[in-house]
């Protein structure tokens, strides 16, 4: 069976929800800050709500996409009121225009195929009505992770049925392309016993201070700042592991 890339399946969501169950606060404050009452949001690639959840407790009209069942699956868990929807972004096609769009976590850098990422950007655009905003966050070139050639044991955790959940992996960076490679191997254990193996190719374009601004442009957005912290700090060198934008349609 061909492992997805950059799918999130249930050992990888499992991990995940014991080391994410919630958003970082400065974070989370971060996208609550270009949230209006009234407004209609879309959080694209939603994931298991950590950012959702609170916009709703919060009183806000948001919805959710992503293309990973079981990342949606453990969100409905836990809000089985929430309105997301299981889909690629690539092919949703909505009936509304949104007045906010927000991609925490750096989950844009996901799409390493380039013309699939302008056509993400542009399709986004086209989403938003007018006086619409976008924010979203990327991986940086500060980022890149010291090369691997072989697995090595990365994350260990203890799952509520006291089993070890690990994760192995191993990583390489292509500078060509920009982009991180880091494929993992996930493993479920009850005490030596293997329950379960999950592979995921997991790999992440790293931006340089201006790249994206030339496709956010491309995409027609027409203004768009760079932030290189959740203060809202104007980046002004590549040092930054992560860059915020801030786009107007």
């Amino acid at each position: 069976m061909a492992v997805k890339k950059n799918y999130y399946g249930s050992l990888c969501t499992e991990m995940y929800e014991i080391l994410h169950e919630k958003a970082p606060e400065d974070e989370l404050y971060f996208y609550l800050s270009y949230a209006k009452t009234g407004h209609k949001i879309l959080e694209a690639l939603c994931g298991s709500g950590r950012f959702l959840i609170p916009f709703l407790e919060r009183g806000f009209n948001i919805r959710g996409i992503d293309n990973s069942r079981e990342m949606l699956n453990k969100l409905k868990l836990k809000l089985p009121d929430a309105v997301v929807i299981n889909i690629d972004i690539e092919r949703y096609q909505p009936d509304e225009r949104f007045d906010y769009i927000f991609i925490s976590s750096g989950s844009v850098s996901l799409f390493t195929d380039m013309e699939i990422c302008r056509s993400v950007l542009k399709k986004l655009n086209a989403m938003l009505g007018d006086g619409g905003k976008f924010v979203f966050a990327v991986d940086t070139v500060a980022s890149r992770r010291a090369e691997d050639a072989e697995y090595k044991l990365s994350v260990s955790v203890k799952t509520k049925e006291n089993y070890d959940l690990i994760l192995k992996s191993k990583n390489h960076y292509d500078e060509k392309t920009n982009t991180q490679f880091s494929p993992g191997i996930y493993e479920l254990y009850n005490g030596k016993r293997l329950l379960q193996r999950e592979r995921m190719d997991f790999q992440t374009h790293l931006y340089r201070l201006g790249e994206m601004e030339n496709l956010l442009k491309e995409a027609g957005f027409t203004k768009v700042a760079v932030y290189s912290s959740f203060d809202k700090s104007i980046a002004a060198d590549n040092r930054a592991e992560m860059f915020l934008y801030e786009c107007d349609k």
